[in-house]
C-alpha cells in the first residue's frame, strides 16, 4: 500500500509517519522543506521525501501520483501570509483533494477539529467544515477525524510551559470553560487506523480524551505537579477582542486566537465524552490529561539537572 502524508512535519504527522511504516506500508510525505531536519528524520525512517506546496498545484499532481491513500494533515490555524488558514485549510486542501482524486487515489482521511461546522463563531472552524464537505463530495473512500484540542500545544504550549519556566502563566477570558485536551499521539493512532483498515471508512468521527478541564484547572494541574506556586494573570475577554483587533493585519493566526479568548463561554462548547469512543476503540488508550502533564513536569525536571551537570 502506497500513502501520502501531507503535513507530515507537523505536529501530528511526524507521530502518523512512524506509525504507517511500521505498518509495513510505503511511505510518501511532502513537504515544502525537504531538506529540513524534520523531513531527514523522516527520511531515515524509510519515507520517501517529495517538495510539494498545497498552493502549487502542479506539485500536488506529482506527490499523488500513484498513491492509494491520503492523509491530509496540514493546517494554519496559527499561520499568516502563505500560510493563512484559507490557503493551508481552505483552497490548499481542497486542491489537494481534487489532485488525489484525478490521480486515482482510492481514500482520503481529513485531519479536521471538534466543532467544524458552518455556523461556528470562528473562521478556522468553519473552513475546517468546508473542506469535510469537499472530501464527502469527491466520490472517494473517506473518514473525516475530528479531535479535540491538543494537549502539547492547547495545555502544555499556551498554558503549563510557562508556570515551569517562568513560574506564571497568562490565561485569556475567565479561564473557568471546560475543555476537552487529546493527546497527540492518541490520534495519530486513529490516523493510521483510518489509513490502514476499512471499519472507518465514509465516517465523522470525533476524537477526544479522558476528562474535561478548564484552562485554570490545568495551570493548577502542572503548578501542583511541579511543587510550585500557582501564578496565573488574566487577560479579561474585552481586552482579547481588542487586541485580536489589533492584531488582525499583522498576524491573523494570532487574532484567531485572541478572539477564542474573548468569546463567552456559552457560545460554543468544547467538551467531549470519550467513553463511547474508548468502548469502541480499546487498543489505543487514551491518556488522561493528568498523565500527560506528569510527563511534562518530569521532562521539566530532567532538563533543568542536565542543565546544571553541565555548568
Amino acid at each position: 500500500m502506497k500513502i501520502l502524508v501531507t503535513g507530515a512535519t507537523g505536529r501530528l504527522g511526524r507521530r502518523v509517519v512512524p506509525l504507517l511504516l511500521k505498518a509495513g506500508t510505503r511511505v510518501r510525505i511532502m513537504t515544502r522543506q525537504p531538506d529540513g531536519d524534520a523531513a531527514r528524520s523522516l527520511a531515515l525512517l524509510g519515507a520517501q521525501v517529495v517538495r510539494g506546496d498545497l498552493l502549487d498545484a502542479a506539485s500536488l499532481a506529482r506527490a499523488c501520483t500513484g498513491m492509494q491513500r491520503v492523509f491530509i494533515g496540514a493546517h494554519g490555524m496559527l499561520g499568516r501570509g502563505r500560510s493563512a488558514s484559507e490557503n493551508v485549510d481552505g483552497a490548499g486542501q481542497r486542491a489537494l483533494i481534487a489532485a488525489a482524486r484525478v490521480a486515482g487515489v482510492r481514500r482520503l482521511v481529513l485531519a479536521s477539529a471538534l466543532g467544524a461546522g458552518p455556523d461556528h463563531p470562528v473562521d478556522f472552524f468553519r473552513t475546517k467544515h468546508a473542506v469535510e464537505q469537499a472530501v464527502r463530495d469527491s466520490g472517494l473512500e473517506h473518514t473525516v477525524l475530528r479531535p479535540a484540542a491538543f494537549m502539547e500545544c492547547h495545555a502544555h504550549l499556551f498554558n503549563g510551559r510557562n508556570i515551569l519556566q517562568h513560574g506564571f502563566t497568562f490565561i485569556m477570558g475567565s479561564g473557568d470553560k471546560p475543555r476537552n485536551f487529546i493527546c497527540s499521539d492518541d490520534v495519530a493512532q486513529f490516523v493510521a487506523e483510518a489509513l490502514l483498515q476499512q471499519y472507518l471508512d465514509d465516517a465523522v468521527v470525533e476524537l477526544g480524551g479522558p476528562g474535561n478541564h478548564s484552562n485554570n484547572e490545568v495551570a493548577a494541574l502542572y503548578a501542583r505537579e511541579a511543587g510550585v506556586p500557582l501564578r496565573a494573570w488574566h487577560l479579561p475577554a474585552a481586552a482579547c477582542t481588542a487586541l485580536a483587533a489589533l492584531a488582525q493585519p499583522v498576524h491573523p493566526g494570532v487574532a484567531r486566537i485572541l478572539r477564542l479568548g474573548g468569546l463567552a463561554d456559552d457560545v460554543f462548547n468544547e467538551c467531549f465524552d470519550a467513553t463511547a469512543l474508548q468502548q469502541r476503540n480499546p487498543q489505543i488508550r487514551l491518556t488522561p490529561l493528568e498523565h500527560f502533564v506528569r510527563e511534562q513536569v518530569q521532562a521539566w525536571r530532567a532538563a533543568r539537572a542536565a542543565a546544571t551537570l553541565a555548568r
